[in-house]
């Protein structure tokens, strides 16, 4: 049994970037094995992070001290969850900081990615916090409702939602390519539609004088919350247990390797997300007798690549004339 990655080296694994080039013989030159492209996915995005860390620090304050200016609980349930966003953002910064750092580290051969998928997971349990906190204060006040200003309420219902908007348009980007930056834009997202429901309030009380509408509107933003947060937890999780790639059939993968030319058999493949774009598998692969290794090799990293955007991929070829068999681990 051999493990070949196109170099020379039948034990080396293969590391490429996609879209990958038809690899038909060894190249002469060494190609990279490193995960720098991964880290940058974040990174690149630091200065926006930064950026929407301070709007978010800013409304926590404004709209905490106009909360209780105004006795508005609608008004504290948005600084509690702009206050999430805030932390979410740091989280996300501290993430890629430490990704950053973990380089050169001998026994961290994957580095510090899955960082940023914890912190992610973190974040769901703050969002499931902050949506309970509010849904229990505004029930315990539904039977005795204070008087609420709602000019105040409304003047700061406001500047939140344009800091939302700010904070949105940041972290945009960044977060279709990163699982915590997402959980971050989720929140901020989920924050200027709650800063709507407030500035909402404020009108209705302004004209009716129904002070109740306040609290209503702090049980709807909490209930806004949980199936978002469920979702970012559902999603870390996943990649913390290792499932497929969303969007990936392993079936089908196996099949596409199958139908190879000089590939008699595909087994022991395992497909899985390191982090947010960093999508791995490992595979071996029986040929036949007189096949070459390095055409198929060159063939199942193009198909990975191209068909399943995998673009890290350890393929172990089993010649067809090896006489050792593929061992079974015991787990």
């Amino acid at each position: 049994m051999l493990a070949f990655d196109g170099s020379g080296d039948p034990t080396a694994g293969t590391r490429f970037a996609a879209p990958a080039p038809p690899l038909r013989k060894a190249p002469s030159m060494g190609h990279d094995h490193s995960h720098a492209g991964a880290a940058s996915l974040g990174a690149r995005h630091k200065g926006r992070l930064w950026l929407a860390l301070g709007l978010a620090l800013a409304v926590t304050a404004v709209e905490a001290v106009a909360s209780w200016y105004t006795h508005s609980l609608a008004l504290l349930s948005d600084a509690g969850h702009v206050a999430g966003d805030a932390l979410g953002i740091a989280m996300a910064l501290a993430a890629i900081i430490a990704v950053g750092r973990s380089g050169g580290r001998p026994r961290r051969t994957y580095g510090m990615y899955r960082l940023e998928v914890l912190a992610a997971l973190a974040n769901t349990v703050l969002l499931f916090g902050v949506a309970g906190f509010v849904i229990m204060q505004a029930v315990r006040r539904l039977g005795d409702q204070p008087e609420v200003q709602s000019g105040p309420m409304l003047a700061v219902a406001v500047f939140g939602l344009a800091a939302n908007v700010a904070s949105l348009l940041l972290l945009r980007s960044a977060a279709a390519e990163s699982i915590n930056v997402r959980g971050a834009y989720v929140e901020v997202l989920g924050d200027a539609i709650a800063s709507l429901g407030v500035i909402a309030a404020a009108t209705v009380i302004a004209f009716t004088g129904w002070f109740a509408i306040d609290s209503l509107i702090a049980v709807g933003v909490g209930l806004f919350i949980l199936p978002r947060a469920y979702r970012l937890g559902r999603d870390a999780l996943r990649i913390l247990l290792q499932h497929a790639p969303v969007g990936v059939d392993p079936a089908a993968v196996e099949h596409s390797l199958a139908a190879l030319d000089g590939v008699k058999e595909v087994h022991d493949l395992h497909l899985w997300t390191l982090t947010s774009g960093m999508e791995v598998a490992t595979v071996h692969l029986a040929l036949d007798s007189g096949a070459d290794p390095g055409s198929v090799l060159g063939d199942a990293q193009r198909t990975l690549a191209e068909q399943f955007d995998i673009a890290h991929a350890t393929v172990q070829i089993e010649p067809g004339s090896a006489e050792a068999s593929c061992g079974t681990p015991h787990w």
